[in-house]
C-alpha cells in the first residue's frame, strides 16, 4: 500500500519520501524484529529447547534475580520445564523501546505460564490490555513479568539481561 502511494509522488517528492520513511520505520522496524525475537523465544520455552532459547542472549548475558550467567540461567529453566511439564506461554502485546543509537533497546512482557491442558480462548481478545488478561485468569495461571535489555550484534538483536518478576496479587516481585 505505501508502495503504491509512493508511485503517485513527483519524482524528488518520492525520493523525499523514500528517506523520510527509511528514518522512520528504522526504529519500527528493530521494534519488529524484537517482537519476533520475543515470539520466538516463548515458541522455545513452550517446546523446552533451552539450547535454541539461550541463542537468543548474549554471551555475556545475566538474568535476574540471582545474577545468573548463561549456565546457570540453563540449570534453572530446566528446573522450571521439569516443573511445569507441557506448558503454554499466554502473553500480550510486549513492549518495546529502541534506544536512539539503534544499538540498544528495552522490552517488557507480562506473560502467564498455564499447564497445557488449561484453556482460556478468550485471552486473545485482551492482548493489549493487561488488567482484563488478570480478570480473566484469576488464580489459574503463573503470571510473570520479563524485563529485558537487548544489545544489536552484527545486526541481530539479542538479549543481554533479563529480569523475572513474579506477580503476587499486589505487584510484580523480583
Amino acid at each position: 500500500m505505501v508502495r503504491r502511494k509512493l508511485a503517485t509522488l513527483p519524482g524528488i517528492c518520492r525520493i523525499a519520501a523514500l528517506l523520510f520513511l527509511g528514518l522512520s520505520c528504522s526504529k519500527g522496524d528493530d521494534a519488529e524484529a524484537i517482537r519476533k525475537l520475543i515470539d520466538k523465544g516463548v515458541a522455545l520455552g513452550e517446546k523446552h529447547n533451552i539450547g535454541e532459547l539461550m541463542k537468543l542472549a548474549t554471551e555475556d548475558f545475566i538474568a535476574l534475580p540471582g545474577d545468573l550467567d548463561r549456565r546457570s540461567t540453563r540449570a534453572i529453566l530446566w528446573r522450571a520445564f521439569n516443573y511445569y511439564g507441557a506448558l503454554k506461554i499466554v502473553h500480550p502485546w510486549p513492549s518495546v523501546e529502541v534506544e536512539p543509537d539503534g544499538k540498544r533497546a528495552s522490552a517488557g512482557l507480562p506473560f502467564l505460564i498455564l499447564r497445557e491442558d488449561r484453556s482460556f480462548p478468550k485471552l486473545k481478545d485482551f492482548s493489549h490490555d493487561p488488567k482484563r488478561w488478570l480478570e480473566e485468569i484469576g488464580e489459574n495461571a503463573d503470571l510473570y513479568r520479563l524485563d529485558m535489555e537487548l544489545a544489536k550484534e552484527n545486526g541481530r538483536w539479542l538479549v543481554r539481561r533479563a529480569v523475572l518478576k513474579r506477580f503476587t496479587g499486589w505487584s510484580f516481585q523480583e
